[in-house]
This record gives structure tokens, C-alpha cells and sequence, in this order.
């Protein structure tokens, strides 16, 4: 292995750590969700990698497209019912 692909291995190690610590750390759930499908293709990338393509492709599809197309319709459908669940000003009980 040359030296250029062990930088390349150490800044995707490192920036999974980091993508990862974000995701859980955010405040802002949609934030959240975006780094969780960033990191999904991250891993996908180091699946790449490590040669194996088959759970390379898994995690793309599952871990970044369903699970993240699933978790902003979720989160869409949360914000709707919290419009919803909040008093109206100026209407009469």
C-alpha cells in the first residue's frame, strides 16, 4: 500500500469519527439526519475500500437512501403534527 492511500484510509477513518460525533451531537434534528446520510455514504466509501463491495452497496441503498429518505419524511411528519398540537393566538377556546 502507498502512502497516498494510507493518508486517504486516515482521513476517511477521521472524518467518519468526526461525521459521527456531529450526527449525535446536533441540535437541529434535520442537521442530524443529513450528517447521519452523510456518514452512511462515508461508510459505504470504506466498505469500497476494505473490498467489499456487496455491503458497500447495501449500505448505500439501506443505511443512506431508505434510512435517510424514511427519517425526513418522519421528521416532516413530526413538524406537521407539532403546527398542529400549538394553540392558535387569537382564537377563542
Amino acid at each position: 500500500m502507498n502512502t497516498l492511500q494510507t493518508v486517504f484510509d486516515l482521513v476517511l477513518v477521521l472524518a467518519l469519527l468526526w461525521i459521527a460525533w456531529r450526527a449525535l451531537a446536533a441540535a437541529d434534528l434535520f442537521k442530524g439526519i443529513v450528517l447521519f446520510i452523510a456518514f452512511g455514504l462515508l461508510m459505504a466509501l470504506a466498505w469500497m475500500r476494505l473490498r467489499a463491495p456487496d455491503i458497500a452497496l447495501a449500505e448505500a441503498a439501506v443505511g443512506s437512501g431508505i434510512t435517510g429518505a424514511l427519517l425526513l419524511s418522519g421528521l416532516a411528519r413530526l413538524r406537521r403534527l407539532e403546527r398542529r398540537a400549538q394553540p392558535h393566538i387569537g382564537s377563542e377556546p
